[in-house]
């Protein structure tokens, strides 16, 4: 059977996404993020998204430039940088909604997406303000007895973790082929496949695209997590994932970095750099911070 080719550009993704739609970006902090489809969706006219991240640059940026209506997160940061410094000025501000979950949380929400279930239980959030604060999560009471508990003890309550459905994912991989197969090389996935299987139609950036029968000499089977039942379409983009880290291809430019987080001192400074790096093209980008390829 012949392998389709879902092969595209940022561009074209893009031109499919629609005002309002929930948003599913792959990575965690400032790593591995998809930031040349961040880039263009900065470039077009999109409005009122829900952005659902292990958040980093992608959601400062896009909260920075008023493309975002809510943020799904279980948190938001640039690593090195502890706290994203536009996230952290939309939240004072009150220019975002925002919905803060543990960590846990947020990946049950996408497991359950992923699962085709309404809700998962968990332990996570009890004791805590988030039942009060956010009161979309329930409380449900279990049918089966606690492991160890008395014969006669009331069933146990959890937090019910509504699934997060997602109308579209955007994810970055190391390697894929043509027909949408995406590996990740480093130690952790991340979440990015629980986000491809909770989204209606998931599209993946990578740095190189490879024969499907060259992905064992890259890396052991394992780390073929993606795939092609997943994906929509395949963009292949060296630098695809700068400023956040993509290794073994290469590390987080630091001093990109913290040229972007300055720019949360001041609307000029933001101007200045959103002129200077965003208002271009992609390719046009990699050429002025030197990793076009």
């Amino acid at each position: 059977m012949a392998i389709p080719d879902k092969r595209t550009t940022e561009a074209e993704v893009v031109a499919e996404l629609r005002d309002g739609m929930t948003i599913g970006l792959g990575g965690w902090g400032s790593r591995r993020k998809p930031m040349s489809l961040v880039r263009e969706i900065l470039r077009s006219d999109l409005r009122d998204l829900t952005i659902v991240a292990y958040g980093g640059p992608d959601v400062g940026l896009l909260c920075r430039a008023g493309k975002v209506r809510r943020v799904i997160s279980g948190f938001v940061s640039l690593d090195s940088i502890p706290l994203e410094p536009h996230y952290r000025a939309a939240r004072q501000n009150a220019t975002i909604e925002a919905t803060e979950l543990d960590e846990g949380m947020l990946l049950l929400g996408l497991q359950a997406a992923a699962w085709r279930v309404p809700f998962l239980p968990t332990r996570a959030g009890m004791g805590s303000d988030l039942l009060a604060l956010q009161p979309e999560f329930r409380m449900v009471r279990s049918p089966y007895p606690s492991h160890g508990a008395a014969a006669d003890a009331e069933p146990e309550e959890l937090v019910a973790v509504p699934a997060i459905h997602l109308d579209v994912a955007l994810i970055h991989m190391n390697r894929a082929d043509r027909g949408g197969n995406g590996q990740f090389l480093n130690q952790d996935l991340f979440m990015d496949d629980l986000m491809a299987m909770a989204a209606e139609r998931t599209f993946m950036s990578c740095e190189r695209i490879i024969p499907t029968e060259e992905f064992p000499t890259h890396g052991p089977f394992h780390t073929q997590r993606i795939s092609r039942l997943m994906t929509a379409g395949v963009i292949e983009r060296p630098g695809a994932a700068h400023f956040t880290e993509c290794p073994p291809d290469y590390v987080r430019d630091e001093a990109f970095q913290k040229e972007y987080a300055a720019t949360a001192k001041s609307d000029e400074a933001w101007d200045a750099f959103r002129a200077k790096y965003l208002d271009v093209s992609e390719d046009d980008y990699q050429r002025l911070v030197g990793v076009a390829r």
